[in-house]
Protein backbone atom coordinates (compact mmCIF):
# COMPACT_ATOMS: atom_id res chain seq x y z
CA UNK A 1 0.00 0.00 0.00
CA UNK A 2 1.53 3.60 -1.02
CA UNK A 3 1.64 6.29 1.69
CA UNK A 4 -0.95 8.36 0.10
CA UNK A 5 -3.15 5.31 0.42
CA UNK A 6 -2.27 4.77 3.97
CA UNK A 7 -3.01 8.55 4.46
CA UNK A 8 -6.02 8.42 3.24
CA UNK A 9 -7.54 5.20 4.94
CA UNK A 10 -6.36 7.54 8.21
CA UNK A 11 -8.05 10.48 7.31
CA UNK A 12 -10.88 7.78 6.49
CA UNK A 13 -10.95 6.89 10.08
CA UNK A 14 -10.73 9.78 11.46
CA UNK A 15 -13.91 10.99 9.20
CA UNK A 16 -15.97 8.60 11.82
CA UNK A 17 -14.28 10.57 14.85
CA UNK A 18 -16.83 13.75 16.30
CA UNK A 19 -14.17 15.57 17.28
CA UNK A 20 -12.64 16.12 13.94
CA UNK A 21 -14.30 19.03 12.12
CA UNK A 22 -12.79 19.17 8.50
CA UNK A 23 -9.73 18.69 6.72
CA UNK A 24 -7.48 21.31 8.46
CA UNK A 25 -7.89 19.24 11.73
CA UNK A 26 -7.61 16.16 10.02
CA UNK A 27 -4.16 16.93 8.84
CA UNK A 28 -3.00 18.62 12.05
CA UNK A 29 -4.44 15.33 13.84
CA UNK A 30 -2.27 13.39 11.67
CA UNK A 31 1.16 15.28 11.32
CA UNK A 32 1.73 15.61 15.17
CA UNK A 33 1.44 11.84 15.34
CA UNK A 34 4.20 10.77 12.47
CA UNK A 35 6.08 13.68 14.19
CA UNK A 36 6.53 11.82 17.08
CA UNK A 37 6.90 7.90 15.20
CA UNK A 38 9.93 9.84 13.01
CA UNK A 39 10.90 11.12 16.25
CA UNK A 40 11.32 8.25 17.94
CA UNK A 41 12.72 6.49 14.66
CA UNK A 42 15.47 9.19 14.63
CA UNK A 43 16.29 8.50 18.75
CA UNK A 44 16.35 4.76 17.64
CA UNK A 45 19.20 5.81 15.12
CA UNK A 46 21.13 7.80 18.04
CA UNK A 47 20.89 4.91 20.59
CA UNK A 48 22.77 2.49 18.42
CA UNK A 49 26.02 5.17 17.29
CA UNK A 50 25.64 6.68 21.31
CA UNK A 51 25.29 4.86 24.47
CA UNK A 52 24.71 8.13 26.84
CA UNK A 53 22.55 8.78 24.50
CA UNK A 54 19.18 10.11 26.57
CA UNK A 55 15.91 11.17 25.63
CA UNK A 56 14.45 14.50 26.21
CA UNK A 57 10.81 12.62 26.50
CA UNK A 58 10.13 11.25 29.61
CA UNK A 59 10.08 7.24 29.19
CA UNK A 60 6.63 6.69 29.48
CA UNK A 61 5.77 9.17 26.80
CA UNK A 62 7.93 7.93 24.00
CA UNK A 63 6.17 6.73 21.04
CA UNK A 64 8.06 3.17 21.47
CA UNK A 65 6.26 3.06 24.79
CA UNK A 66 2.42 3.86 24.48
CA UNK A 67 2.04 3.38 20.58
CA UNK A 68 3.90 1.09 18.52
CA UNK A 69 2.32 -2.13 20.28
CA UNK A 70 -0.62 -2.30 18.05
CA UNK A 71 -2.79 -4.57 21.30
CA UNK A 72 -1.60 -1.22 23.53
CA UNK A 73 -4.16 1.20 25.36
CA UNK A 74 -7.39 1.84 23.65
CA UNK A 75 -10.81 3.56 24.07
CA UNK A 76 -11.49 5.38 26.70
CA UNK A 77 -7.54 4.82 28.58
CA UNK A 78 -5.98 5.95 25.36
CA UNK A 79 -7.94 8.92 24.67
CA UNK A 80 -7.55 10.24 28.91
CA UNK A 81 -3.75 9.81 28.64
CA UNK A 82 -3.77 11.69 25.49
CA UNK A 83 -5.34 14.75 26.41
CA UNK A 84 -4.33 14.78 30.29
CA UNK A 85 -0.75 13.23 30.30
CA UNK A 86 0.92 13.35 27.01
CA UNK A 87 0.16 16.88 25.57
CA UNK A 88 0.79 18.18 28.89
CA UNK A 89 4.09 16.80 29.18
CA UNK A 90 5.59 17.80 25.78
CA UNK A 91 3.93 21.32 25.92
CA UNK A 92 6.04 22.00 29.31
CA UNK A 93 9.05 19.95 28.67
CA UNK A 94 11.96 20.97 30.76
CA UNK A 95 14.94 23.16 28.76
CA UNK A 96 17.24 23.70 31.03
CA UNK A 97 20.37 24.19 29.39
CA UNK A 98 21.32 25.26 25.84
CA UNK A 99 22.67 22.01 25.18
CA UNK A 100 18.53 20.72 25.42
CA UNK A 101 18.28 20.97 21.97
CA UNK A 102 15.82 18.43 21.28
CA UNK A 103 13.68 19.37 24.41
CA UNK A 104 13.54 22.74 22.76
CA UNK A 105 12.70 21.33 19.09
CA UNK A 106 9.46 18.86 20.64
CA UNK A 107 8.33 21.63 23.21
CA UNK A 108 8.12 24.41 20.35
CA UNK A 109 6.33 21.98 18.13
CA UNK A 110 3.56 20.48 20.37
CA UNK A 111 3.36 24.35 21.74
CA UNK A 112 0.59 24.86 18.48
CA UNK A 113 -0.34 21.01 18.63
CA UNK A 114 -4.04 19.58 19.56
CA UNK A 115 -5.42 16.59 19.79
CA UNK A 116 -8.94 17.08 18.14
CA UNK A 117 -10.25 13.36 18.23
CA UNK A 118 -12.66 11.98 20.82
CA UNK A 119 -12.68 8.82 20.55
CA UNK A 120 -9.84 6.76 21.75
CA UNK A 121 -10.67 3.21 19.79
CA UNK A 122 -10.53 5.28 16.20
CA UNK A 123 -6.85 6.98 17.66
CA UNK A 124 -5.71 3.62 18.26
CA UNK A 125 -6.79 3.02 15.03
CA UNK A 126 -4.76 5.76 13.59
CA UNK A 127 -1.79 5.27 15.68
CA UNK A 128 -1.33 1.19 13.74
CA UNK A 129 -2.08 2.65 10.88
CA UNK A 130 1.09 4.94 11.18
CA UNK A 131 3.23 2.51 12.74
CA UNK A 132 2.75 0.06 9.35
CA UNK A 133 5.20 2.82 7.84
CA UNK A 134 8.69 2.87 7.85
CA UNK A 135 10.30 5.80 7.66
CA UNK A 136 13.69 4.04 8.00
CA UNK A 137 13.19 2.26 4.28
CA UNK A 138 14.70 4.82 1.81
CA UNK A 139 11.54 3.74 -0.47
CA UNK A 140 9.49 5.19 1.91
CA UNK A 141 11.49 8.17 2.91
CA UNK A 142 11.83 9.23 -0.11
CA UNK A 143 7.93 8.73 -1.07
CA UNK A 144 7.12 10.59 1.99
CA UNK A 145 6.62 13.81 -0.27
CA UNK A 146 3.59 11.95 -1.05
CA UNK A 147 2.11 12.53 2.13
CA UNK A 148 2.64 16.14 1.51
CA UNK A 149 1.02 16.84 -2.04
CA UNK A 150 -2.12 14.91 -0.29
CA UNK A 151 -1.90 17.22 2.83
CA UNK A 152 -1.43 20.53 0.66
CA UNK A 153 -4.42 19.22 -1.90
CA UNK A 154 -6.43 18.93 1.15
CA UNK A 155 -5.07 22.09 2.82
CA UNK A 156 -6.83 23.55 -0.70
CA UNK A 157 -10.06 22.14 -0.21
CA UNK A 158 -10.06 23.31 3.67
CA UNK A 159 -9.88 26.57 2.02
CA UNK A 160 -6.45 27.41 2.92
CA UNK A 161 -5.17 29.27 -0.10
CA UNK A 162 -1.77 30.08 -1.25
CA UNK A 163 -0.25 26.58 0.06
CA UNK A 164 1.21 25.51 -2.84
CA UNK A 165 3.28 21.82 -3.70
CA UNK A 166 6.06 22.93 -6.31
CA UNK A 167 6.79 19.69 -8.62
CA UNK A 168 9.92 18.15 -7.85
CA UNK A 169 11.35 18.72 -11.24
CA UNK A 170 10.81 22.63 -11.00
CA UNK A 171 13.11 22.52 -6.59
CA UNK A 172 15.30 20.19 -8.68
CA UNK A 173 16.13 22.45 -11.29
CA UNK A 174 16.55 25.86 -9.92
CA UNK A 175 18.93 24.33 -6.97
CA UNK A 176 20.80 22.66 -9.61
CA UNK A 177 21.49 25.78 -11.42
CA UNK A 178 22.41 27.55 -8.12
CA UNK A 179 24.64 24.74 -7.60
CA UNK A 180 25.03 25.49 -3.54
CA UNK A 181 28.12 24.17 -2.32
CA UNK A 182 29.48 23.55 0.83
CA UNK A 183 29.86 25.39 3.61
CA UNK A 184 27.64 28.16 1.79
CA UNK A 185 24.58 29.10 4.24
CA UNK A 186 21.11 28.62 2.33
CA UNK A 187 17.73 29.81 3.32
CA UNK A 188 14.26 29.38 2.31
CA UNK A 189 12.62 32.53 3.48
CA UNK A 190 9.12 31.00 2.95
CA UNK A 191 9.92 27.45 3.05
CA UNK A 192 6.33 25.69 3.73
CA UNK A 193 7.07 21.78 4.31
CA UNK A 194 10.61 21.92 3.02
CA UNK A 195 11.19 21.03 -0.29
CA UNK A 196 13.55 23.62 -1.48
CA UNK A 197 15.67 22.59 1.96
CA UNK A 198 15.59 19.14 0.98
CA UNK A 199 17.03 19.32 -2.43
CA UNK A 200 20.34 21.01 -1.57
CA UNK A 201 20.81 19.17 1.67
CA UNK A 202 21.08 15.92 -1.22
CA UNK A 203 22.96 17.30 -3.63
CA UNK A 204 25.50 18.68 -1.31
CA UNK A 205 25.26 15.51 0.80
CA UNK A 206 26.18 13.10 -2.21
CA UNK A 207 28.58 15.51 -3.85
CA UNK A 208 30.70 16.52 -1.13
CA UNK A 209 29.99 15.62 2.04
CA UNK A 210 33.61 13.04 2.86
CA UNK A 211 33.68 12.91 7.02
CA UNK A 212 31.54 14.14 9.91
CA UNK A 213 32.90 17.79 10.34
CA UNK A 214 31.53 18.03 6.53
CA UNK A 215 28.25 16.70 7.52
CA UNK A 216 28.12 19.26 10.81
CA UNK A 217 28.40 22.14 8.42
CA UNK A 218 25.71 20.59 6.21
CA UNK A 219 23.24 20.71 9.12
CA UNK A 220 24.77 24.14 9.89
CA UNK A 221 24.24 25.83 6.87
CA UNK A 222 20.69 24.81 6.31
CA UNK A 223 17.69 27.24 7.27
CA UNK A 224 14.24 27.91 6.93
CA UNK A 225 11.34 30.07 8.10
CA UNK A 226 7.82 29.25 7.63
CA UNK A 227 4.83 31.63 9.05
CA UNK A 228 1.97 29.09 9.14
CA UNK A 229 2.24 25.71 12.46
CA UNK A 230 1.13 23.25 10.45
CA UNK A 231 3.66 23.33 7.24
CA UNK A 232 6.18 24.07 10.09
CA UNK A 233 5.96 20.79 11.97
CA UNK A 234 6.10 19.21 8.57
CA UNK A 235 9.08 21.28 7.45
CA UNK A 236 10.81 20.23 10.87
CA UNK A 237 10.00 16.57 10.56
CA UNK A 238 11.21 16.59 6.71
CA UNK A 239 14.30 17.84 8.04
CA UNK A 240 14.32 15.08 10.41
CA UNK A 241 13.87 12.25 7.59
CA UNK A 242 16.69 13.87 5.75
CA UNK A 243 19.04 13.66 8.59
CA UNK A 244 19.34 16.78 10.01
CA UNK A 245 19.39 15.91 13.56
CA UNK A 246 17.16 18.45 15.30
CA UNK A 247 16.55 21.16 12.95
CA UNK A 248 15.74 23.98 15.36
CA UNK A 249 17.08 26.15 12.18
CA UNK A 250 13.41 25.97 10.90
CA UNK A 251 12.22 28.86 12.28
CA UNK A 252 8.43 29.34 12.99
CA UNK A 253 7.55 32.72 11.97
CA UNK A 254 7.04 35.57 9.29
CA UNK A 255 10.38 36.72 7.64
CA UNK A 256 8.37 39.81 6.57
CA UNK A 257 6.81 40.75 9.82
CA UNK A 258 10.96 41.85 10.49
CA UNK A 259 11.52 45.88 9.75
CA UNK A 260 13.99 45.26 6.76
CA UNK A 261 16.70 47.69 8.18
CA UNK A 262 17.20 44.95 11.29
CA UNK A 263 18.13 42.23 8.86
CA UNK A 264 22.10 42.70 9.12
CA UNK A 265 25.48 41.08 8.02
CA UNK A 266 25.08 37.91 10.24
CA UNK A 267 21.84 37.52 8.04
CA UNK A 268 22.90 37.47 4.98
CA UNK A 269 23.19 34.39 3.08
CA UNK A 270 24.61 32.95 -0.19
CA UNK A 271 22.25 30.94 -1.65
CA UNK A 272 18.22 31.32 -1.76
CA UNK A 273 16.09 29.15 -3.31
CA UNK A 274 12.42 29.46 -3.04
CA UNK A 275 8.40 29.60 -3.87
CA UNK A 276 6.99 32.46 -1.58
CA UNK A 277 3.14 32.54 -1.33
CA UNK A 278 1.54 34.21 -4.27
CA UNK A 279 -2.09 35.86 -5.16
CA UNK A 280 -2.66 36.68 -1.21
CA UNK A 281 -2.23 39.95 0.91
CA UNK A 282 -0.26 40.22 4.11
CA UNK A 283 -1.88 41.60 7.40
CA UNK A 284 -2.13 45.41 8.08
CA UNK A 285 1.19 47.22 8.97
CA UNK A 286 3.17 44.62 7.68
CA UNK A 287 4.17 46.77 4.47
CA UNK A 288 5.62 49.22 6.55
CA UNK A 289 9.02 46.91 7.53
CA UNK A 290 10.03 48.47 4.19
CA UNK A 291 11.11 51.15 2.30
CA UNK A 292 7.85 53.81 1.62
CA UNK A 293 8.79 53.29 -2.09
CA UNK A 294 8.75 49.83 -1.97
CA UNK A 295 5.61 49.21 0.08
CA UNK A 296 2.71 46.76 -0.99
CA UNK A 297 0.88 44.03 0.53
CA UNK A 298 1.44 41.65 -1.68
CA UNK A 299 3.15 39.07 -0.13
CA UNK A 300 5.18 37.67 -3.38
CA UNK A 301 6.76 41.01 -4.19
CA UNK A 302 7.54 41.85 -0.44
CA UNK A 303 9.33 38.52 -0.72
CA UNK A 304 11.21 39.93 -3.71
CA UNK A 305 13.02 42.89 -1.90
CA UNK A 306 13.68 40.84 1.45
CA UNK A 307 15.48 38.51 -0.60
CA UNK A 308 17.37 41.34 -2.59
CA UNK A 309 18.57 42.43 1.09
CA UNK A 310 19.54 39.01 2.59
CA UNK A 311 21.80 37.53 -0.09
CA UNK A 312 25.29 38.02 0.18
CA UNK A 313 27.17 40.21 -2.46
CA UNK A 314 27.55 37.60 -5.02
CA UNK A 315 24.74 35.76 -3.28
CA UNK A 316 22.62 33.55 -5.77
CA UNK A 317 18.69 33.44 -5.84
CA UNK A 318 16.17 30.94 -7.68
CA UNK A 319 12.32 32.69 -6.79
CA UNK A 320 9.16 31.78 -8.19
CA UNK A 321 6.90 34.91 -9.23
CA UNK A 322 3.83 34.84 -11.05
CA UNK A 323 3.20 36.61 -14.55
CA UNK A 324 1.60 39.70 -12.55
CA UNK A 325 5.04 40.61 -11.12
CA UNK A 326 6.99 40.92 -14.64
CA UNK A 327 4.12 43.27 -15.94
CA UNK A 328 2.60 44.94 -13.49
CA UNK A 329 3.32 48.64 -12.36
CA UNK A 330 3.63 51.61 -9.59
CA UNK A 331 5.66 49.58 -6.98
CA UNK A 332 6.44 46.55 -9.19
CA UNK A 333 8.25 48.79 -11.43
CA UNK A 334 10.09 50.28 -8.73
CA UNK A 335 11.12 46.63 -7.28
CA UNK A 336 11.79 45.67 -10.46
CA UNK A 337 14.12 48.74 -10.65
CA UNK A 338 16.36 47.86 -7.86
CA UNK A 339 16.43 44.51 -8.75
CA UNK A 340 18.20 45.12 -12.33
CA UNK A 341 20.20 47.99 -10.30
CA UNK A 342 21.73 45.71 -7.63
CA UNK A 343 21.59 42.62 -8.97
CA UNK A 344 22.56 40.65 -12.10
CA UNK A 345 18.84 38.74 -13.25
CA UNK A 346 20.60 36.86 -15.80
CA UNK A 347 17.67 34.18 -16.45
CA UNK A 348 13.85 34.21 -16.86
CA UNK A 349 12.73 30.90 -17.23
CA UNK A 350 8.66 31.06 -18.86
CA UNK A 351 6.98 27.85 -17.35
CA UNK A 352 3.93 26.56 -19.29
CA UNK A 353 0.56 26.68 -18.06
CA UNK A 354 -0.86 24.01 -15.72
CA UNK A 355 2.75 23.66 -13.95
CA UNK A 356 1.07 24.18 -10.74
CA UNK A 357 -2.22 22.60 -11.62
CA UNK A 358 -4.64 21.88 -9.62
CA UNK A 359 -3.85 24.43 -6.61
CA UNK A 360 -3.99 27.18 -9.22
CA UNK A 361 -3.81 28.29 -12.78
CA UNK A 362 -1.34 31.22 -12.71
CA UNK A 363 0.93 31.36 -14.99
CA UNK A 364 4.71 31.34 -13.13
CA UNK A 365 8.23 32.04 -14.16
CA UNK A 366 11.49 31.05 -12.61
CA UNK A 367 13.83 34.23 -12.03
CA UNK A 368 17.39 33.69 -11.46
CA UNK A 369 19.96 36.38 -10.30
CA UNK A 370 23.08 37.11 -8.53
CA UNK A 371 23.63 40.45 -5.92
CA UNK A 372 26.30 42.70 -6.44
CA UNK A 373 26.23 44.15 -9.95
CA UNK A 374 23.92 45.42 -12.33
CA UNK A 375 22.01 44.05 -15.26
CA UNK A 376 22.95 44.06 -18.32
CA UNK A 377 21.67 41.72 -20.12
CA UNK A 378 18.63 38.85 -19.48
CA UNK A 379 17.89 35.95 -21.15
CA UNK A 380 14.53 34.36 -21.24
CA UNK A 381 14.06 30.65 -21.85
CA UNK A 382 10.10 29.70 -22.65
CA UNK A 383 9.96 26.36 -21.26
CA UNK A 384 8.01 24.13 -23.80
CA UNK A 385 5.71 21.15 -23.11
CA UNK A 386 7.05 18.20 -24.19
CA UNK A 387 6.06 15.52 -27.47
CA UNK A 388 2.66 14.95 -27.21
CA UNK A 389 1.41 16.93 -23.70
CA UNK A 390 -0.70 19.88 -24.03
CA UNK A 391 -0.93 20.24 -20.55
CA UNK A 392 0.09 18.77 -17.16
CA UNK A 393 -1.63 17.06 -15.13
CA UNK A 394 -1.46 14.10 -12.27
CA UNK A 395 -0.86 11.31 -14.59
CA UNK A 396 1.39 13.23 -16.87
CA UNK A 397 3.36 15.74 -14.28
CA UNK A 398 6.27 18.10 -15.33
CA UNK A 399 9.52 15.74 -15.38
CA UNK A 400 13.33 16.90 -14.69
CA UNK A 401 14.18 15.26 -17.64
CA UNK A 402 12.53 18.09 -19.58
CA UNK A 403 15.25 20.51 -18.14
CA UNK A 404 17.69 18.75 -20.22
CA UNK A 405 18.36 21.42 -23.14
CA UNK A 406 17.94 24.12 -20.77
CA UNK A 407 20.98 22.82 -18.82
CA UNK A 408 23.19 22.04 -21.93
CA UNK A 409 22.22 25.58 -23.05
CA UNK A 410 22.74 27.60 -19.69
CA UNK A 411 26.77 27.76 -20.19
CA UNK A 412 26.93 28.76 -23.71
CA UNK A 413 24.01 30.52 -24.59
CA UNK A 414 22.98 31.04 -27.93
CA UNK A 415 19.88 31.95 -28.94
CA UNK A 416 16.91 29.43 -30.56
CA UNK A 417 13.42 29.04 -30.92
CA UNK A 418 13.20 28.71 -27.11
CA UNK A 419 15.38 31.41 -26.13
CA UNK A 420 16.57 35.10 -26.60
CA UNK A 421 17.99 37.51 -24.76
CA UNK A 422 16.91 41.44 -24.04
CA UNK A 423 19.74 44.18 -23.01
CA UNK A 424 18.71 46.25 -19.85
CA UNK A 425 18.47 49.08 -22.32
CA UNK A 426 15.15 47.69 -23.87
CA UNK A 427 13.89 46.56 -20.40
CA UNK A 428 13.89 50.51 -19.08
CA UNK A 429 12.80 51.37 -21.88
CA UNK A 430 9.64 49.58 -21.82
CA UNK A 431 9.13 50.71 -17.89
CA UNK A 432 10.50 47.52 -16.60
CA UNK A 433 7.96 45.38 -17.96
CA UNK A 434 9.65 42.11 -18.03
CA UNK A 435 6.94 40.07 -19.64
CA UNK A 436 8.77 39.92 -22.63
CA UNK A 437 7.30 37.42 -25.20
CA UNK A 438 9.32 35.14 -27.48
CA UNK A 439 10.45 36.75 -30.74
CA UNK A 440 11.70 33.43 -32.34
CA UNK A 441 8.02 32.12 -32.07
CA UNK A 442 6.95 31.91 -35.39
CA UNK A 443 3.51 33.69 -36.23
CA UNK A 444 1.25 33.12 -38.96
CA UNK A 445 0.95 35.97 -41.37
CA UNK A 446 -2.02 37.61 -41.62
CA UNK A 447 -1.54 39.00 -45.04
CA UNK A 448 -2.89 42.28 -47.04
CA UNK A 449 -6.78 42.24 -46.91
CA UNK A 450 -6.87 43.65 -50.86
CA UNK A 451 -4.91 40.48 -51.81
CA UNK A 452 -6.71 38.22 -49.57
CA UNK A 453 -9.93 39.31 -51.16
CA UNK A 454 -8.48 38.69 -54.64
CA UNK A 455 -7.21 35.35 -53.55
CA UNK A 456 -10.75 34.61 -52.28
CA UNK A 457 -12.42 35.60 -55.39
CA UNK A 458 -9.69 33.48 -57.44
CA UNK A 459 -10.99 30.71 -55.51
CA UNK A 460 -14.22 31.42 -55.91
CA UNK A 461 -13.93 31.23 -59.58
CA UNK A 462 -11.70 28.15 -59.85
CA UNK A 463 -14.19 26.54 -58.22
CA UNK A 464 -17.35 27.51 -60.17
CA UNK A 465 -15.48 26.07 -62.62
CA UNK A 466 -14.79 22.94 -61.32
CA UNK A 467 -18.06 22.58 -60.53
CA UNK A 468 -19.69 23.56 -63.87
CA UNK A 469 -17.05 20.67 -65.48
CA UNK A 470 -17.88 18.25 -63.30
CA UNK A 471 -22.00 18.99 -64.36
CA UNK A 472 -20.98 18.79 -68.02
CA UNK A 473 -18.96 15.39 -67.49
CA UNK A 474 -22.30 13.63 -65.27
CA UNK A 475 -24.56 15.21 -67.86
CA UNK A 476 -22.86 14.01 -71.04
CA UNK A 477 -22.54 10.60 -69.39
CA UNK A 478 -26.35 9.88 -68.16
CA UNK A 479 -27.40 11.05 -71.82
CA UNK A 480 -24.76 8.24 -73.52
CA UNK A 481 -26.56 5.75 -70.89
CA UNK A 482 -30.30 6.87 -72.83
CA UNK A 483 -29.26 6.46 -76.07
Amino acid sequence: MSISTTIKSIQDIMRKDVGVDGDAQRISQIVWMIFLKIFDDREMENELTDDDYISPIPEKFRWRNWAANPEGITGEELLEFVNNELFKTLKNLSVKTDSDRRALLVRGLFEDAYNYMKSGTLIRQVVNKINAIDFNRSQDRHLFNDIYEKILKDLQSAGNSGEYYTPRAVTQFMVDMTHPQLGEKILDPACGTGGFLVCPIENIRNKYVKNVNDELLLQQSITGVEKKALPHLLCTTNMMLHQIDVPLQIRHDNTLSRPLRNYGPKDRVDVIVTNPPFGGMEEDGIETNFPKALRTRETADLFLVLIMHLLKDGGRAAIVLPDGTLFGEGVKTRIKEKLLAECDLHTIVRLPNGVFSPYTGIKTNLLFFTKGKPTKVTWFYEHPYPPGVKNYNKTKPMRIEEFKPQKRWWPKRKENEFAWKVPVKAIKAGNYNLDIKNPNTIKPENGDPDKLLAQYKKLLNEIGQTRDALKKELCDALGGDGA
